[in-house]
């Protein structure tokens, strides 16, 4: 849409009615969220805005933009970059195992000048329209229980194999079990479902003892024994689990937490900023926040329920599983109930790469929600 025709009557009129579409509400339960977030930030940085509060809510309000102007994009437009921004984010991918950026002992960045991208992130999305748009001109039948499964299966498997890869196994975890999610709402067959469990459970050991580097088969004994190696590869989560009980129910106060104020927290800006809260602000801040969150979850679930197609259906409830996601891993890591993988809470955490792929899904959400009765038509569900 150009600058002239938002000029004219009949397409301002379009442009007032799509903005009044957009569910105010959600937008602001994440804006509570990000802002939450700003004010621990804020706090574990000495009561001063850098180098992380500033950053985390400018950042917001430029994604926060992207977010509505992309939720104005009709959902047929969408679909027909479904397969493009997938096998986009798949030639990335590939491009990291050759000419990938390394830091932190991993390569899972792409560098051009003063730009870095993470492709995993933008694969995270693609993944999700991929299979939304393969699954929505598929029978019922097919998406049951039929050999059209080999596709969907290889267009989660090939990206979670060069994910892992590189190595980046939260990543490729979240985005296995997003992949599985998105399937099983598309109708998979229940006994599939239960023959795939049986499967993982058969494999599981064979691949922690073959399948895993030699630091991610720690974390996985650290997490059974923390304290094996207090001072070592269990001081994450021993320091974080003393920050959560520490808080009580009503936390220490505002700038009091000692175990980030005083540096025993690792990551306490990402990975265990909710810790952070548990601390400062206790069982009762964390609920606030957790509630926050299920409100998000319910408001994106609502979305993809009133979508009139099959693809706004799968793609709203297959980002809205990416988000559940980072909330339920983050939250089990911190409290010492899942090995630590390195997925930080969505919104809640610094960092710009995760908030821009939260955001950019969320635009996707409210195109759905915006365009719901738009009808989506296509072929037969394959790939061409």
């Amino acid at each position: 849409m150009t600058v002239s025709a938002l000029t004219r009557p009949g397409e301002r009129d379009r442009l007032i009615v799509k903005l009044g579409e957009i569910d105010w509400i959600f937008c602001l339960t994440i804006t509570l969220i990000a802002g939450a977030g700003a004010v621990m930030l804020f706090s574990i940085a000495g009561s001063s805005w850098m180098p992380w509060a500033a950053p985390h809510l400018a950042r917001y309000v430029l994604f926060f933009a992207i977010m509505i102007v992309l939720s104005l994009i009709d959902i047929r437009v969408w679909f027909a970059l479904a397969y493009p921004i997938y096998g986009v984010g798949f030639a990335l991918l590939i491009a990291v195992m050759f000419v990938g950026h390394h830091a932190l002992g991993a390569q899972r960045w792409l560098q051009a000048g003063p730009i870095t991208i993470q492709p995993s992130e933008i694969m995270k999305i693609g993944l999700v329209l991929a299979l939304a748009r393969f699954y929505h001109g598929a029978s019922g039948k097919s998406a049951e229980l039929s050999w059209w499964l080999i596709v969907p299966a290889l267009l989660i498997v090939a990206p979670v194999a060069l994910v892992a890869k590189q190595p980046d196994l939260g990543t490729a975890i979240l985005m296995l079990l997003t992949g599985a999610i998105v399937v099983i709402l598309a109708g998979l067959s229940w006994r599939l479902i239960a023959a795939g469990l049986l499967g993982v459970a058969v494999l599981a050991p064979l691949v922690i003892s073959f399948g895993l580097h030699g630091y991610q088969k720690q974390r996985l004994t650290t997490f059974l024994d923390p304290e094996n190696d207090p001072s070592g590869s269990g001081y994450h989560i021993l320091q974080s689990k003393i920050a959560l009980g520490s808080g009580g129910l009503l936390g220490k106060g505002y700038g009091l937490g000692s175990q980030s104020q005083l540096n025993f927290l690792p990551e306490k800006q990402t990975d265990f900023i909710f810790a952070t809260l548990a601390e400062e602000f206790g069982f009762v801040g964390c609920v606030s926040i957790l509630v926050l969150y299920a409100a998000v979850i319910f408001m994106a679930l609502r979305t993809a329920y009133l979508s009139h197609s099959h693809f706004g259906r799968l793609a709203a409830a297959g980002v809205t599983t990416t988000f559940a996601l980072y909330v339920l891993i983050n939250g089990a890591m911190v409290m010492g109930l899942a090995p630590v993988v390195g997925v930080p809470m969505p919104l809640l955490s610094y960092g710009g790469t995760v908030m821009l792929t939260v955001m950019v899904g969320f635009g996707l959400v409210m195109a759905v929600r915006v365009h719901r009765y738009s009808e989506v038509t296509s072929g037969k569900g394959s790939l061409l």
